[in-house]
């Protein structure tokens, strides 16, 4: 048999190196996609959730601003640019926001 035939150590080194590189890309796109999963996973599970006390927030709109209540602890949450946005509105529109948001938790 010639020696041509039989591949080279330096030949056989590459591929074993462009395998090894091809299952290392493989578990990384696995792993990315398990942590996207997983990721989806808690938001489904958290999502519109108090974070007191965990029963289901109501959202409320109250002028342009949207607010997420439970009525079960009376917590007020407000999503990023909220507060921000009603103080924006000025005395006048914040003022009526906040008013409305104080007057659902009024203690009869």
């Amino acid at each position: 048999m010639a020696d041509f035939d039989k591949p080279s150590s330096t030949e056989e080194e590459y591929f074993a190196r462009e395998d090894i590189e091809k299952k290392r890309k493989l578990a990384l796109q696995q792993a990315e996609e398990l942590a996207a999963k997983r990721r989806e996973e808690l938001m489904q599970l958290h999502y519109m959730k108090c974070p007191k006390c965990g029963m289901d927030l109501q959202t409320l709109s109250k002028g342009s601003v949207e607010i997420d209540t439970c009525f079960n602890c009376h917590g007020v949450w407000l999503d990023a640019g909220e507060l921000e946005s009603i103080i924006k509105q000025g005395p006048e529109g914040g003022g009526k926001v906040m008013g409305a948001v104080l007057n659902l938790f009024k203690r009869k």
